[in-house]
């Protein structure tokens, strides 16, 4: 264990040096973020229909998940990772004394992590000075914060364990593009980074609902903005530890039959 937590604290104080792009992708968010919400202001505007989320509900969801985008963004991946299995480097993590699933997992988890430290306390800050209803508002009992901040921790772990699989289908593939477009399109959609789950038809975000896309970002954070009840919550958590558990199982799994047909050629 201390070896992993020392890769961890080497790649996360590595990932802090980057301020300059840190910056850079603070400037991105924000406007991202305020045009996402006079879009949807727009859209609200524009009629009399029932929305399943009130606008302040949708503009603390909209700044959540600016904030926390390096956690749960489905694109960033570590093309260092992929390198290693395609051109042969994978036999250097071979000869180390470590679990290369534990490894990877830990260097992508620190890598993010780094990334969302550095940008998500700036986006709160000002998200939550601005004036109603465009503002992020705080969650509505202590108890939705609780268990927002075990949620959260959980899809962050779904997103990494669902990564790690990505990553293993390198081994079984000349080129990991065409896997890695595919997924990110599957998440960016099941997940609710285009479109909130709640506006989608109620057949639909039942069945969305119980994949692990739905465990990511949708869970933590329709239960900050009170969209999700606490009784609710509680089955939507034990929901995100089956699936954190299932897929870091078959990730290991697939990756232990991976590693024995390794062949690394070359001198």
């Amino acid at each position: 264990m201390r070896k992993y937590i020392s890769f961890f604290r080497i790649r996360f104080t590595n990932g802090l040096q980057y301020r300059a792009a840190a910056y850079a992708g603070i400037a991105t968010q924000f406007a991202w973020g305020f045009m996402t919400l006079l879009m949807f202001w727009a859209f609200y505007r524009s009629g009399k229909n029932a929305f399943p989320m009130s606008f302040e509900q949708l503009s603390s969801y909209i700044w959540l998940q600016q904030a926390f985008l390096a956690l749960f963004m489905a694109w960033l991946f570590e093309n260092e990772i992929f390198s290693a299995i395609t051109s042969g480097n994978i036999a250097y993590e071979l000869c180390r004394p470590i679990n290369v699933y534990d490894m990877w997992f830990v260097r992508n988890v620190s890598n993010r992590l780094s990334k969302t430290v550095l940008r998500s306390i700036p986006i709160l800050i000002v998200a939550a000075v601005l004036p109603s209803p465009f503002g992020i508002s705080v969650p509505v009992t202590r108890v939705a914060t609780l268990l927002f901040i075990i949620s959260i921790t959980l899809g962050f772990g779904v997103l990494v364990a669902f990564n790690m699989l990505i990553y293993i289908s390198a081994f079984y593939s000349v080129s990991p593009m065409g896997i890695r477009i595919l997924s990110v399109s599957v998440v960016e959609l099941f997940s609710g980074a285009v479109i909130p789950l709640p506006f989608l038809p109620s057949g639909i975000r039942r069945i969305f609902e119980l994949l692990p896309f739905a465990s990511m970002q949708n869970t933590p954070f329709l239960i900050y903005t009170g969209n999700i009840a606490s009784q609710d919550a509680i089955f939507s958590i034990f929901l995100q530890m089956f699936w954190l558990t299932a897929l870091v199982v078959f990730g290991k799994l697939l990756m232990k039959k991976a590693l024995k047909k390794v062949v690394v050629q070359g001198g």
